[in-house]
């Protein structure tokens, strides 16, 4: 790996996706200064429209349950990654979920009074991109307290599951992510050369 004298980028570059975990609690606060940094992520509007509900203890193991049963009515390889995502959220001592609320679909409506269906689609994105900055935040922080963490994506095809899971009647699911120390170090992705995804103009 890369060696930095910058502390930012040494982290950006030592993520990694973490999916088992050792046994022993997160303290609480290291949970607590992984959502004040999700918190303090750029979002449109300063909306601030991002939710983050933590997960433990016997909810935990039954968000584990519902994730493994749900995923008997797919097929593969859906199957086989949800089944694998629910292994990581039994094996995370803390699972936070984060979702959008709403709020700013809301804001922007009032605000620019432009066509509903056109304005609808269009804050929804900005409230994506912010939650996903947010959740960025959260990972690296994570990786700089010494704790691993996954970003399980593939829950998005259980997501009203999940949401009523949560007690969640309004808002949209963006990610669950598992978060504890690793079990074991995991190997680097092979990412593609800088000249596959960046064109200059």
């Amino acid at each position: 790996m890369k060696s930095f004298s910058n502390q930012t980028l040494e982290t950006i570059f030592r993520r990694r996706s973490i999916r088992l975990f050792e046994e022993r609690p997160v303290e609480e606060e290291k949970i607590h200064l992984i959502l004040e940094a999700a918190n303090q992520a750029p979002s449109a509007h300063n909306q601030q429209s991002w939710k983050f509900v933590v997960i433990q203890g016997e909810k935990k193991a039954a968000l584990a349950q519902l994730v493994s049963h749900q995923a008997a009515g797919f097929s593969k390889p859906s199957k086989s990654i949800l089944r694998m995502a629910g292994r990581s959220i039994a094996s995370a001592p803390v699972v936070i979920a984060a979702m959008n609320t709403g709020t700013l679909i809301d804001h922007g409506i009032e605000l620019f009074q432009i066509d509903f269906e056109v304005s609808s689609d269009f804050f929804r994105t900005m409230e994506i991109q912010s939650s996903a900055a947010a959740v960025e935040n959260l990972l690296l922080a994570a990786t700089s307290l010494g704790l691993g963490s996954v970003w399980l994506g593939i829950l998005f095809l259980i997501k009203r599951e999940i949401l009523e899971f949560l007690g969640e009647s309004r808002g949209e699911f963006m990610a669950v992510i598992p978060v504890g120390y690793p079990a074991r170090e995991s190997r680097p992705p092979k990412k593609r050369a800088l000249d596959y995804v960046v064109k200059y103009l």
